[in-house]
């Protein structure tokens, strides 16, 4: 064997190696979080960068949306610390959401990593936590300074020594400040087991540097993507999509160009800004749009740097995808989230055997509230601020069913009620698959769920809604039917709105049905066996059968 193939051998080990590091650094924050949404839902990223920036490697844990915008996020850190003037011990954190992922609510840190005295690479990770004071997670606010504590780039650890006035300011800021203080910890924590694996693999592999490893990951990516976008018909695919909005029905308007070795999109004719907290910073949008080709064009290709370079965006000022300070972007995910669905609209007219139909897509994320803050002095319960992570269904894929009640395209997972009822004085009452949700089609869309929510002893409690897909149903592909739109009410059937903070009268209850994902295909090419299964599961109506499938 040669010296080159024993080097590529080695160097492969080496990937492999890096893939665990940071799998190990994501794993450690889900231990050690302090906030459900971190230790139950797994709303977090993880990754590794150079000196430069550029990230080598993530954590197969997390979601699209935080790490590739935690991927632009690195560069806003070294601008204003250089590397060379980092310390062993410092960590560096932030939640600006035009830095960072987004909104105010998610926390980004970065530590140096150190080997023998000399900075080899950096650690970064992102968390959405419960809370970080102002009106809440919810669209209420007029602009970003509503929304709650704003932490510029500063650093939380000097050389392993807490900043106190740091942690003094957002224990001040935040209704849940152990929660809040004991994820910046944790955060801390595993960025720095990750910098301990790093130097233990650099160590066994005798590695002065990440240069060669960095410069065979980029290669080797930015080789094999562009080798899958050869593989696409040239042209420009053009697809639009729409949002319940807030004010007013937002539209997605996306023009795809693919040449030969870029994909870009150009957003133009997209609605404009809210006075609302939907807005979309521009690094989220460049976020997910990316992650919604890459699942189509290259999905088997690591997610990294030099992978996602190939894919540019055209984002008009002014646009809802690309909000400027100081704009409210509380529930930027609402919108934001749609992207993936917009991408494969465009994808599907160059290549329909690999797209899916449309899904629930954004989060139905019920942050609730209660206590004083919601009845005054007529409160029956304490204090509480609690958010719950769920799902509608996703949209049906090419040869299988979409998936039911499964976060698509933010991959967080749905939070166990007892999770959540053991934290905050909440019972669900109902959480189960919604009959007759699914787009029908050759194959179907996945089901939504319903949800029944109540306060201990039925007690008055707020909540900040932030859903959508009320009014516009997830559509299908190629003959498959809509899935069914969300509502947004109390039990005994009165309607609320489907965005914004309100309050949910003692004796009464939150009542969600999700949307379903759309179907792909005729519904009458379906399997007769299929449908029976899904009519004896009690999930599809023999009404429904019979009127869709001709069953």
């Amino acid at each position: 064997m040669t010296n080159e193939a024993l080097a590529q051998i080695q160097r492969q080990i080496q990937w492999n190696r890096l893939i665990a590091v940071v799998e190990e650094q994501a794993q450690i924050m889900i231990r050690t979080a302090f906030s459900t949404t971190v230790r139950e839902a797994g709303d977090l990223s993880a990754g590794i960068f150079d000196l430069q920036g550029r990230m080598l490697a993530q954590a197969v844990t997390g979601t699209p949306g935080h790490v590739n915008s935690m991927m632009e996020s690195v560069g806003h850190f070294l601008a204003k610390f250089p590397a060379e003037t980092m310390k062993p011990g410092d960590h560096y954190i932030t939640n600006d959401p035009w830095l960072g992922t987004g909104h105010l609510h998610d926390l980004t840190v970065v530590t140096p990593a150190f080997r023998r005295g000399k900075i080899v690479g950096l650690f970064a990770n992102t968390a959405h936590v419960i809370d970080v004071g102002g009106l809440g997670m919810g669209p209420e606010g007029r602009s970003v300074f509503e929304e709650g504590l704003y932490i510029p780039i500063v650093k939380c650890f000097d050389r392993g020594h807490a900043n106190e006035t740091f942690f003094d300011f957002i224990r001040a800021g935040s209704r849940t400040p152990v929660e809040l203080e004991g994820d910046v910890y944790s955060l801390c924590a595993c960025n720095d087991a990750g910098a301990k694996r790093l130097v233990e693999m650099m160590d066994e592999f005798a590695m002065n540097s990440l240069d060669e490893l960095a410069t065979y990951i980029f290669d080797s990516s930015l080789k094999a993507t562009l080798e899958e976008i050869a593989k696409l018909p040239r042209g420009t695919y053009r697809a639009e999509i729409r949002s319940d909005g807030y004010e007013a029905p937002v539209t997605l308007k996306a023009a795809m160009t693919v040449k030969a070795e870029q994909v870009v999109v150009d957003y133009a004719g997209t609605s404009g800004l809210s006075n609302r907290g939907i807005n979309v910073p521009a690094a989220y949008c460049r976020a997910y749009s990316c992650f919604g080709i890459k699942c189509v064009v290259a999905p088997e290709i690591p997610n990294n740097w030099a992978s996602l370079a190939p894919f540019r965006m055209e984002i008009p000022e002014g646009c809802i995808l690309n909000a400027p300070r100081p704009y409210p972007v509380s529930v930027r995910h609402v919108v934001g989230q749609l992207l993936p669905d917009l991408m494969m609209g465009c994808l599907h007219q160059a290549v329909p055997d690999r797209v899916n139909a449309e899904g629930s897509s954004a989060l139905w994320n019920p942050p609730l509230r209660g206590g004083a803050q919601v009845s005054g002095a007529e409160a029956e319960l304490p204090d509480f601020e609690i958010i719950t992570f769920n799902s509608g269904g996703t949209g049906a894929r090419p040869t299988k069913d979409g998936l039911d009640g499964t976060a698509f395209p933010s991959g967080v997972r749905t939070m166990p009620v007892e999770a959540t009822e053991n934290v905050a004085p909440v019972i669900f009452w109902q959480n189960q698959l919604r009959e007759d949700s699914a787009g029908a089609g050759r194959t179907r869309g996945g089901f939504g769920k319903v949800m029944e929510i109540g306060a201990k002893g039925d007690a008055e409690f707020a909540v900040n809604a932030t859903f959508d897909r009320v009014a516009n149903a997830p559509k299908g592909r190629e003959g498959g039917g809509e899935g069914a739109t969300g509502w947004v009410g109390l039990d005994d059937g009165t309607r609320l709105r489907t965005k914004g903070y309100q309050v949910i009268p003692k004796g009464r209850r939150l009542l969600l049905k999700l949307p379903g994902g759309g179907g792909m295909g005729d519904p009458k090419a379906r399997d007769r066996a299929l449908v029976a299964r899904d009519v004896a599961d009690g999930l599809v109506s023999e009404e429904q059968a019979k009127a869709l499938y001709g069953a």
